[in-house]
């Protein structure tokens, strides 16, 4: 997962909602969006290394992670980053507590931005420079950057979520199929950051610049799925829409009950 937008405590009906973008080498195996067999998670799942970047409960758990990039850090660690998020949604623990714990094992993980969260409580973290702080009511938009960093690529699209998506779902009329069309025209922005505005990611400019729209197009590497969930008071509500190979275009969606 390499880019998000969620809206904590801002809507009064949806106390979270969120769009994302997860970016990946193709070649890598992934299942789409299910339930797990034998487990309360929802999610997709990184078949090469078995976690996921991003899932849910029906005890109204939820996580997202987005990986660090730096282009400087050559070394390989013994955890995968996807287990962090099959960690928590198994976890007992509150979101802040979960964080915390997490941080003094936070060596053993490549860099990451983390989400989690579930009714009452979100928090963030970063293994690179943010310790675990509990999140008031807001917008918050991460890529591959500290949350506190300043991208161009994340306030393009915190621009685009706040001044275009987020009143859209304020006004209760419009459509289900227009607020899904909007998330996707806003996922699948190609808009090129300019040479002059990239970040030092301590990797070549061209990639660089690639890399800084919020829809990623490659031979090797891009958006693999684009992401719209909500959670009301009683029910999670979440698209995933391919955006690779055959097949692209195809979205799942699923209606999780919530329980209270």
């Amino acid at each position: 997962m390499c880019i998000v937008a969620l809206a904590w405590q801002v809507l009064e009906q949806t106390p979270l909602c969120l769009i994302s973008n997860r970016d990946e080498f193709y070649h890598r195996p992934t299942t789409a969006l299910h339930h797990w067999n034998n487990s309360p998670i929802v999610a997709g799942q990184d078949l090469q290394s078995g976690g996921t970047w991003m899932g849910v409960t029906e005890t109204g758990r939820w996580a997202v992670l987005t990986n660090f990039r730096d282009g400087h850090d050559q070394k390989t660690y013994p955890t995968s980053r996807g287990h962090i998020i099959q960690d928590f949604l198994l976890s007992d623990l509150t979101p802040i507590r979960f964080a915390q714990t997490l941080e003094k094992q936070q060596c053993d993980y490549a860099g990451f931005n983390l989400f989690v969260g579930d009714q009452a409580q979100a928090v963030y973290m970063s293994n690179r420079g943010e310790p675990p702080q509990v999140l008031a009511h807001g917008v918050y938009v991460v890529s591959n950057g500290l949350m506190t960093e300043h991208w161009e690529k994340t306030r393009h699209l915190r621009k685009r979520f706040t001044q275009e998506f987020l009143p859209m779902l304020q006004q209760h009329t419009i459509p289900n199929s227009d607020i899904h069309h909007a998330a996707w025209d806003i996922l699948e922005d190609q808009r090129k950051i300019l040479p002059t505005l990239l970040p030092n990611t301590g990797i070549s400019k061209e990639m660089e610049h690639l890399l800084s729209s919020t829809f990623i197009q490659s031979p090797l590497y891009g958006t693999r799925c684009s992401n719209l969930l909500s959670l009301t008071k009683d029910e999670w509500h979440w698209l995933e829409k391919s955006q690779q190979g055959e097949h692209a275009g195809q979205t799942i969606e699923l209606k999780i009950p919530v329980q209270q």
